[in-house]
């Protein structure tokens, strides 16, 4: 799974999110790493929407744009589940190859 896939299915994670709502909160998650553009986004929405991950939750007219609402999906839910759970193995992999490396002197790399 693809980075930004990850951070747009955690945004979702807690409450449905419109589209600007859900730029926000990846750029929150990723502490400012990541920053989706909207065309980036909403190829997204509609890709992680046919794969089942996504749904649209409402939609509502807000000064006569209309503003879609998405939610996960109980696929959704269990991918980013699978993904989170897929990363903190990987992560403490590396931790573990981490500590086994040889302190080097002379503060070398």
């Amino acid at each position: 799974m693809q980075e930004a896939t990850f951070l747009i299915l955690t945004a979702l994670a807690a409450q449905p999110r419109h589209g600007y709502g859900i730029i926000q909160s990846v750029e929150a998650l990723s502490e400012g790493e990541v920053k989706l553009r909207p065309g980036t986004l909403y190829g997204a929405l509609d890709r992680l929407a046919s794969q089942g991950l996504i749904a649209v939750e409402r939609e509502e007219i807000i000064d006569g744009r209309l503003r879609r609402y998405y939610q996960l999906s109980h696929s959704g839910l269990d991918a980013l589940a699978e993904q989170a759970q897929r990363l903190r193995k990987r992560g403490a992999a590396a931790e573990a190859q981490l500590r086994r490396r040889p302190q080097l002197s002379g503060g070398a790399a």
